[in-house]
């Protein structure tokens, strides 16, 4: 059974959001931000940095560019499987491709085996072409180790592929979808793929297949641990009731956070604690363990406290902080879409607009793109609320790239 709902103010919400998502303290290194968020988003494109880098750099204690790769498969040689304590694969049921802990891998067999006979040209069965060609991939892969498929140049052009492709790169890609294959390691951001032996330690690969409801419920929890905040149906909140607390934030519908995720809400809004506050009407009150913080006015309370902002931040376009619009405009009066794959005559930020994060607010966005052969950071566009300076936020970003 469910506990009453946490009754909060949109601006304590917007702080416990900042909190929760290692926005004010970043974790010490790669494995404790994905121990955290469950995965990080992988995305290829670089205009300004890669989406999981630009995520990772405010969540992890002196990130660089590039280490989320380095932490999945090394820096050099292929990590080993006794080493890896990390892979590259897809959500189930979505084309997201993300950074994974190993305890996610026996949760993915039901979705890998589905895709084996849905329909896709991407990621579902393998046509009678693709069948055939799997004997010799895999045989060239056990004989030598990683390959991608520019080690097949003699393989024609997929009918059917999503995208211009070879047959080989679109059978690897299955095999990959699949599980019959893993990503081991990667050249200038190509993937080289290998038997999953050769990638995960024995015991990920041997772990009994959970139930359908456990995976289920990790699915669920893995959402939760993403965004920490969110909206759940009532057939996800019966696989988790009894890890989430209900949070009630003004005009907003209700949404859930994670019980472990108590203590991050400012002390004024903690069930967890009591703690002396004034009422909007002038009264002291307080927040007794479990019950709505509500004046006598029913008015729900806000701590005089005052939060030192921090600098304004350049966030990615898919930050967890954003990813979900319809939440980010409720919580934060700030409706954005990542344009990258919007016809350019429909764009209205750009192509690869950051949202600016100051203090308690998005602000509005700016549009950096490296010029890495000149070794500088140019700003193609901006809009910013009136009062907000970015160019510390365009500043820190140029020296993450190594540019001026």
């Amino acid at each position: 059974m469910l506990s009453a709902p946490l009754h909060v103010t949109l601006l304590a919400a917007r702080r416990f959001q900042r909190r929760a998502l290692l926005l004010d303290e970043p974790g010490a290194d790669v494995g404790a931000a994905l121990a955290h968020h469950g995965y990080i988003q992988i995305d290829p494109i670089n205009v300004c940095g890669r989406m999981h880098d630009l995520i990772l750099r405010h969540r992890v204690t002196a990130y660089r560019e590039g280490d989320l790769m380095r932490h999945l498969h090394g820096d050099g040689p292929p990590r080993p499987p006794a080493r890896r304590t990390a892979f590259e694969h897809h959500v189930p049921t979505t084309g997201i491709l993300v950074a994974f802990a190993l305890e996610a891998w026996p949760h993915l067999r039901a979705a890998m085996r589905a895709r084996t006979r849905r329909d896709s040209a991407w990621s579902g069965r393998l046509t009678a072409a693709e069948h055939r060609l799997v004997p010799r991939l895999l045989d060239a892969i056990g004989e030598r180790g990683p390959l991608g498929s520019e080690a097949f140049t003699d393989t024609p052009r997929a009918p059917r592929s999503w995208g211009p492709a070879t047959l080989a790169k679109s059978t690897l890609q299955k095999l990959f979808f699949h599980g019959r294959l893993l990503i081991a390691a990667r050249d200038r951001n190509r993937r080289l793929y290998d038997l999953p032996e050769r990638v995960l330690p024995a015991e990920v690969l041997n772990a009994p297949t959970p139930t359908p409801a456990a995976t289920a419920r990790w699915a669920v929890l893995l959402k939760l641990r993403q965004r920490r905040l969110v909206s759940l149906s009532r057939a996800e909140l019966s696989h988790v009731e009894d890890q989430v607390h209900p949070v009630k934030i003004e005009s907003l519908p209700s949404l859930h956070c994670l019980r472990t995720d108590l203590p991050l809400w400012p002390p004024f809004e903690n069930p967890a604690c009591v703690e002396p506050v004034e009422s909007a009407c002038g009264e002291p009150v307080e927040s007794a363990c479990g019950e709505p913080v509500e004046s006598d006015c029913g008015e729900p309370v806000e701590s005089d406290s005052k939060i030192e902002n921090p600098p304004p931040r350049l966030l990615a376009p898919l930050d967890p902080l954003i990813y979900d619009r319809r939440l980010t405009s409720r919580l934060w009066g700030f409706d954005y879409t990542w344009e990258v794959y919007t016809p350019e005559a429909k764009r209205v930020r750009g192509y690869y607009a950051l949202p600016v994060l100051a203090g308690d607010d998005l602000v509005g966005h700016v549009e950096p793109r490296a010029d890495r052969p000149a070794g500088r950071l140019r700003v193609v566009s901006r809009s910013v609320r009136r009062g907000h300076r970015t160019t510390p936020a365009v500043q820190d970003l140029a020296q993450f790239l190594g540019l001026r």
